[in-house]
């Protein structure tokens, strides 16, 4: 069984904004995988099947500062070790459009990342990075993970989303070292293939 966990803000409000990509990727999943998320306690969670492989699919209804815990909580309620984990987050270091597919390492100064170590003791699960680009000189990276795409970047970051669903089914059927293989490209380099 794998979980597989979005991290975000809760509430409307921040649905859209830069840090909820992780969220989108979730919800795009689920209505893929024909999975119905409902809210259950610190998530919005969702149990199916993708192939033979059974999956729960979560949102995290808590501040994206705070995903730790309740990520734990989670691992603990299906009785899953972090070698179960994928967890689907925004990246300031990659371009609006580019994925990374990561195992272990660093939190890279992304504070839900950070959370998630701690509170696990480890950083040794697998990450979908989803690129977001940095802000412009001079503005202040907290402000602009929690402003909405513009129209531009949602052109790019729509065929992303789909693409990071993908790789979530490859490092489910395949594992994170094939999918890494398959998506740790540009997209242009994959077409010349």
């Amino acid at each position: 069984m794998h979980l597989l966990v979005g991290l975000g803000n809760p509430g409307k409000v921040y649905f859209h904004t830069r840090h909820n990509v992780g969220m989108w990727v979730i919800e795009r999943a689920a209505a893929r995988w024909s999975i119905r998320l409902a809210p259950r306690g610190t998530a919005q969670l969702g149990s199916g099947r993708l192939g033979s492989e059974l999956v729960e699919l979560a949102g995290l209804l808590d501040w994206m500062n705070l995903s730790g815990p309740p990520l734990k909580g989670l691992l603990r309620k299906f009785n899953l070790t972090p070698d179960n984990l994928i967890v689907i987050h925004d990246d300031l270091d990659l371009e609006p459009g580019r994925l990374r597919i990561k195992l272990a390492g660093g939190h890279g100064g992304h504070n839900g990342i950070r959370s998630v170590i701690e509170a696990l003791g480890t950083p040794r699960f697998v990450r979908v990075r989803v690129g977001i680009g940095r802000p412009a000189p001079g503005q202040n990276s907290a402000d602009y993970v929690l402003e909405r795409f513009t129209a531009d970047e949602r052109q790019i970051l729509d065929p992303c989303v789909e693409r990071a669903v993908n790789a979530l089914e490859c490092l489910i059927h395949r594992g994170h070292v094939a999918a890494m293989n398959q998506f740790n490209v540009r997209e242009c380099e994959q077409t010349e293939e």
